[in-house]
């Protein structure tokens, strides 16, 4: 039986992985066109045979990888490739491999399964797995795998969803060890070789007391160095543990367990009762979320996106920035209208004015993208919107006066006029002042509401540092030139 290939964190194996698929696919393809253009006596034999052929070569090479490269490859296949090779998987892998995907690609590979199907894929997940599918599954399938299920696994299900999106409950893994302060060492190594596998990324072992509330852990490590004899309190550490509660934000605790190097983390009720744990495994996939989320939110894309999805599906996720964009556009276009006559008489003004309206979208950008990861690392609040305002602002006028003056020079230079040089210089740096302060206001006023802090951020400074950029350089240049 063929070992399936495990993750590497070198990307060109996955790419590797990527180009063979891709490679018996067009295969596939192509042996069928030119069987069917050869009119032979056996024709349907011959392309019976060579379709088995290749189909039996992509299904050993489906079945050697692990269910997150198979999850990969679907992502990047249109949409008739990535249904043929889902056809293709093994029953036992569909449930990982629809956690494994994103939310965008998920609903057209569950669109193709039947009930059963479904079912068998739902069933063979654990009970944290299976809060995060059941909400994409057919209201009357998901009743029948609850109901199939025991009367813990029904709470534990229940509760994963009952938390919010962003909070610990809703990543947190039910599949923990947990052993007795009052046993000896013997006991608890005992205990664990009735075990078929630890659950995956345990470090530790968590001690309770008869009423389940965590009363310290035991790591492997002392496990494996005292005397088996020993008492598992007198070995346990009890003292400034790291637990979270279901509650807490997972901001929060991801950063726990970058700050710590933390491996798994208790997670405990008001009562301090042993609820669950929140591994790495689960912070590294939250932090990948989180940052995917954020990349989306300053392009003005409301949701993960699938590249070969319907069109009228991507129009729909795009258009409302872009309608705001379309305004804002129109809003810098009527700013250049106000001052027609000016550039009529100064021509050189109409080749300037994009360079100060770019310096300062990309200046804003620079701030807003600071200010927002600051947001996300916990480090900035909105109380400290006067310290960083300063802050901000000594940047972009020591920028807007050194870049500024190089610009003005050249422009004095090429267009043989000092006056103007001057009024690049003093709009390039009123600009970047104007982008630094929309920088700083945008995130931080979206967060005080409630907010996405970025959510659409790069199209509001753009349209800002436009509109504004276009009408401190043609105001000064009005006033001073004309």
């Amino acid at each position: 039986m063929p070992m399936p290939d495990l993750p590497r964190p070198d990307e060109d194996m996955l790419q590797r992985h990527l180009r063979e698929v891709r490679q018996l696919l067009a295969k596939q393809q192509l042996v069928e066109e030119v069987t069917r253009r050869q009119r032979m006596p056996h024709q349907r034999l011959v392309e019976n045979i060579t379709h088995r052929q290749n189909l039996a070569r992509l299904q050993r090479k489906l079945d050697r990888l692990h269910p997150a490269d198979i999850a990969y490859i679907l992502e990047t296949l249109p949409l008739d490739e990535r249904l043929y090779v889902w056809d293709l998987v093994k029953a036992d892998k569909d449930g990982d491999i629809l956690l494994e995907v994103s939310d965008a690609v998920r609903p057209s590979l569950l669109e193709t399964m039947d009930r059963d199907e479904l079912k068998t894929a739902a069933e063979a997940l654990d009970a944290d797995e299976l809060a995060d599918l059941i909400p994409d599954l057919p209201t009357d399938v998901a009743q029948e795998v609850l109901t199939a299920l025991d009367q813990r696994e029904q709470a534990q299900v229940r509760e994963a969803m009952s938390y919010a999106e962003g909070t610990v409950g809703a990543l947190m893994d039910f599949d923990l060890v947990k052993v007795r302060e009052d046993v000896t060492l013997e006991v608890v190594a005992r205990y664990l070789r009735r075990f078929d596998a630890l659950p995956d990324h345990t470090d530790k072992l968590f001690v309770v007391d008869r009423d389940e509330r965590l009363r310290g852990i035991l790591t492997l490590e002392a496990l494996l160095i005292n005397e088996p004899e020993t008492p598992v309190s007198d070995v346990m550490q009890a003292s400034e543990l790291i637990l979270f509660r279901a509650e807490d934000e997972a901001r929060q605790a991801a950063h726990a367990f970058e700050r710590y190097d933390l491996v798994s983390v208790p997670v405990v009720d008001k009562q301090r009762r042993l609820v669950a744990r929140l591994t790495v495994s689960d912070v590294v996939d939250y932090i990948q979320e989180e940052n995917e989320a954020e990349i989306l939110s300053q392009a003005g894309l409301e949701e993960e996106e699938d590249i070969f999805a319907p069109i009228l599906r991507s129009v729909k996720n795009r258009w409302a920035w872009l309608a705001i964009n379309l305004v804002t556009a129109v809003i810098a276009s009527r700013v250049i209208n106000l001052f027609e006559d000016s550039i009529a008489q100064l021509v050189a003004l109409a080749a300037l004015m994009p360079i100060v309206a770019g310096i300062g979208g990309n200046a804003g950008n620079q701030t807003i993208t600071m200010i927002v990861r600051a947001i996300a690392m916990g480090q900035v609040q909105p109380s400290a919107w006067r310290r960083l305002m300063v802050k901000e602002l000594g940047v972009a006028l020591i920028n807007g006066l050194v870049w500024g003056g190089v610009i003005g020079v050249f422009a004095g230079v090429v267009y043989q006029n000092l006056p103007l040089g001057v009024v690049m210089v003093a709009a390039m740096a009123l600009n970047l002042l104007l982008a630094a302060t929309a920088g700083v206001l945008i995130p931080l006023l979206r967060q005080r509401l409630g907010r996405d802090p970025a959510l659409g951020s790069s199209v509001m400074i753009t349209a800002l540092t436009d509109s504004g950029g276009f009408f401190i350089f043609l105001g000064l240049a009005t006033l001073f030139l004309l």
